[in-house]
């Protein structure tokens, strides 16, 4: 029977993903889930709401989440969960993961992604494209990383931080490892040299505090 793969968020990065999809599962039939869009199909794929999706014919359904927000991946992934609805995990062909790296379900790895060594990841990460993760980092839950993010060794990102296009995270100690906190935003091109407290956002270089 035929696998059925909605990629769910019909969106810019929705349509970045598609190849990935297309190009990992080939057996399978793929199409669009958005519970928001007015469009019927997107280059060349149907596009469904969920309810519709769930209606469709194959027994063998799936998603791969296509939601940079980390708060709907979470509510997207248990309302499939209690449908059992698989999330599935994508990764370019050419991103590179090294050895010793643990990853969790449903991380996505676009093209030029890189991640050496001794890395532990959570559940449901997202490195958007040229991203990279070095040696010994330890990365929590919905965890999401723009465009170009580097972050080199020694660094822990807790769950469902955010950091943007082009950010520098410098580089942590075996013995006291560069955190950023839960919850936390790291904006567009910042370069952070010390902790991230929990919730806050930061800006700059060196990254501070963003003042409103």
């Amino acid at each position: 029977m035929q696998q059925l793969i909605g990629i769910y968020g019909a969106s810019g990065f929705g349509r970045e993903l598609l190849p990935l999809v297309r190009e990992q599962y080939p057996e399978a039939s793929i199409c669009f889930v958005d519970d928001g869009s007015q469009d019927e199909e997107l280059n060349g794929y149907k596009i469904y709401n969920y309810k519709a999706y769930l209606g469709l014919a194959p027994k063998d359904k799936a998603v791969v989440i296509a939601i940079a927000d980390s708060r709907i991946r979470e509510i997207l992934v248990a309302k499939c969960s209690k449908d059992n609805i698989a999330v599935l995990s994508a990764k370019a062909s050419n991103s590179i993961v090294l050895d010793a790296v643990e990853i969790g379900e449903g991380s996505v790895l676009c093209h030029f992604t890189q991640l050496t060594s001794n890395i532990k990841i959570g559940k449901q990460f997202h490195a958007n494209i040229y991203s990279y993760i070095a040696h010994d980092c330890v990365i929590g839950d919905y965890v999401t990383f723009a465009p170009r993010v580097s972050c080199n060794g020694n660094i822990h990102i807790h769950d469902h931080a955010y950091i943007g296009t082009g950010a520098v995270i410098k580089q942590g100690t075996p013995d006291k490892p560069l955190i950023i906190g839960k919850g936390a935003i790291v904006g567009m091109g910042a370069v952070v040299t010390k902790d991230v407290p929990a919730g806050a956002v930061v800006v700059g270089n060196p990254a501070r505090p963003l003042s409103k």
